[in-house]
């Protein structure tokens, strides 16, 4: 049985506890109940609850045959991550060796598609790939190698890309990421994606252990995995759990067997969820003016329909209060965006978080106080993400969320308008075009947290050259190693946002002041990125990090600056001229007024990028939230 079967059987493992004590599940009509021995019910409340996720959009293909033999076939051997440049001449010589007749074209020679868009969804690269591989008249696609939670996805993309033009493809993948292809494929209508998986981390493997393990174990996998015939075990569906009436029961027990259910099923995450019941659903729904079928989004990865009633079963489940409602469906449609989402699956675990806009948060309670993400509304909307993420979208841990070490509970905030206006600074929804009333949620993602900076310093320039020293420190990944640039998000509070103010009229000018002091040392950029580079180890024989050096300097717009004051100590490089480059720029920074207004504290977070929503309220928003005991919206609105 494969791993989706098992995880999504009908709740087998976890209620075989209960058959073989006093309880047993008796399922009817697609709907399991749980009865006492003797067929009496269970005591206490029971709640007939419904799927809280949504069907997948996308349609299995077709998948041609794989091949009887690689003799005289064409075979691209495409990718590039992790120590291909090791793995991929190594298996372009041994099916040379094996099969005479075979052609061979190995990575640069041939392109890649990179991911695969979702449906409906054209990228040039995938059609240029795909047009490639037709003119080449290629036989079989090996793409590799995915040994990280973003670079699997990508080689996966070309071997979704040739099996959609009938072409049979394996992707060569670690241990540990051998099930996100197999559901990367799976979400993207191929049923069938075959892995060859490598014994290990490609990049803490010798070049010697990489030929051996190319040789003795990769190429056997692949060879088997071209040729073999399909059979119908390995066949993978997407979604074998929602079901087809959003609004059917389909589980009746007490509270702690729903729970047991939900965790079965995997719409839970592990922690206690309020049953998720029509008769609450519709209170959800009532306040957010929609029907129960009204559709909200198509979300990646898997592609789901989701409907008004899904995003409101999700806000059952994680304690939000039915007046959140507005604010779930526009956090779902936020959730869908590529600038958004583009970095969840990552090893190196962006942690997704949102903060809010608009008097509506005011009205709500969601706070930007101390403690603010702390705060039981903030907690109940954080927690709604994390729902989310896995119910509507279809991202779970181990399967298209790689963390290596995990990731933190998404967390929520609220930007502090009214400090926004003391000090004369824009909140940030309105510097993205909105007016000051307009209410909106961002979601955004970030690579840490805590570990903020508190300036002691009454200065606007120190405070700002503190800023830029904790930017250029703060990079992408630890060290620095990841890209030059990053979006980052500012928290700042109050008191530090007032003496920036005396020199920086504006959160624009703060931007670009810090953007042109954030710069590090040629050197250390370059040590970081050589020694530490996410993907493939560099070869110093073929190499040398001299050269590595002088293409960080040429890449990445090396100048000649003055010593960053930071450095300049007695024993520094105080009155020198140093190789800096340039860690930040201007457009890929949000900053935010939030928490302790009698605190000096800044915290800088890089991460990914932003989507912004507006907030829909339905037309009789006042009535139905006055009835529970809310102030009018206006009573919030700040002048």
């Amino acid at each position: 049985m494969n791993y989706m079967v098992l995880r999504y059987s009908f709740a087998a493992a976890v209620f075989m506890a209960f058959a073989a004590g006093t309880y047993a599940q008796v399922c009817a009509d697609g709907v399991c109940t749980m009865e006492a021995e003797g067929g009496k019910p269970l005591s206490g409340e029971i709640f007939n609850v419904v799927c809280p996720a949504g069907q997948a959009s996308v349609e299995p293909i077709v998948q041609a045959p794989r091949l009887e033999s690689l003799e005289g076939k064409t075979i691209a051997l495409v990718g590039g991550s992790f120590m291909a440049s090791v793995t991929h001449p190594e298996l372009k010589r041994l099916i040379l060796e094996e099969y005479p007749s075979a052609k061979v074209y190995v990575l640069g020679e041939i392109g890649a598609a990179g991911v695969f868009p979702g449906p409906g969804i054209r990228r040039r690269s995938v059609e240029e790939f795909q047009a490639r591989l037709k003119e080449l008249g290629v036989d079989a696609v090996v793409s590799g190698n995915g040994g990280c939670g973003l670079c699997t996805p990508k080689e996966a993309g070309s071997a979704i890309a040739a099996e959609y033009i009938g072409i049979p493809s394996v992707t060569i993948a670690g241990p540990g990421f051998a099930e996100q292809v197999a559901v990367t494929a799976a979400n993207n209508g191929v049923a069938v994606a075959r892995v060859a998986v490598y014994p290990g981390a490609f990049a803490s493997h010798s070049t010697d252990e990489l030929l051996e393990n190319t040789r003795n174990v990769l190429w056997p996998r692949i060879r088997e995995a071209l040729t073999v015939p399909v059979a119908d075990s390995e066949r993978r569906s997407p979604e074998i759990h929602a079901h087809a009436n959003p609004e059917a029961v389909v589980f009746s027990g007490g509270i702690d067997e729903v729970n047991s259910y939900f965790s079965e099923m995997g719409w839970s995450d592990g922690l206690p969820v309020v049953p998720p019941t029509m008769e609450r659903i519709n209170e959800f729904l009532r306040y957010g003016g929609l029907e129960a079928d009204t559709p909200v989004a198509v979300l990646p990865v898997a592609y789901r329909n989701t409907l008004a009633v899904h995003v409101a079963a999700c806000g059952v489940m994680s304690g939000c209060l039915p007046e959140y409602m507005p604010v779930l469906v526009a956090m779902t449609k936020a959730l869908g965006s590529p600038d958004f989402r583009r970095t969840l699956s990552s090893t190196h675990a962006w942690n997704p978080f949102c903060w809010l806009n608009g008097p509506l948060a005011r009205q709500l309670g969601i706070d930007c106080g101390q403690g603010g993400i702390s705060e039981e509304a903030n907690v109940r909307l954080g927690r709604f993400m994390n729902l989310a993420l896995k119910n509507l979208a279809g991202y779970y841990v181990k399967q298209d969320r790689m963390g290596t070490f995990g990731y933190l509970m998404p967390w929520c905030l609220a930007e502090d308008e009214a400090a926004c206006s003391r000090i004369g600074w824009s909140p940030y929804h309105v510097m993205q075009g909105y007016a000051p009333d307009d209410n909106t949620v961002t979601v955004a993602s970030a690579l840490m947290w805590g570990n903020n900076m508190a300036p002691s310093s009454e200065n606007p320039e120190v405070v700002a050259e503190l800023m830029a020293w904790d930017i250029s420190e703060r990079c992408q990944f630890a060290l620095g190693s990841g890209r030059q640039y990053t979006y980052r998000t500012i928290l700042m509070t109050e008191p530090v946002a007032q003496i920036l103010k005396k020199v920086y009229p504006d959160k624009d000018l703060l931007e670009d002041e810090l953007a042109s002091k954030a710069r590090r040392p040629l050197r250390e950029r370059a040590y970081a990125g050589y020694h530490a580079n996410p993907g493939s180890r560099i070869d110093p024989s073929a190499f040398p990090f001299r050269m590595y050096e002088k293409r960080i300097a040429r890449t990445e717009g090396a100048e000649i600056t003055p010593c960053p004051q930071w450095y300049a100590a007695p024993d520094g490089c105080q009155g020198t001229e140093i190789m800096t480059v340039p860690v930040m720029k201007p457009g890929m920074t949000a900053t935010i007024i939030t928490g302790d207004s009698a605190r000096n504290k800044v915290q800088i977070m890089p991460g990914g990028g932003y989507s912004t929503v507006r907030i829909e309220l339905p037309p009789d928003w006042d009535a139905l939230i006055q009835e529970a005991g809310y102030e009018p919206l206006e009573t919030f609105h700040v002048r």
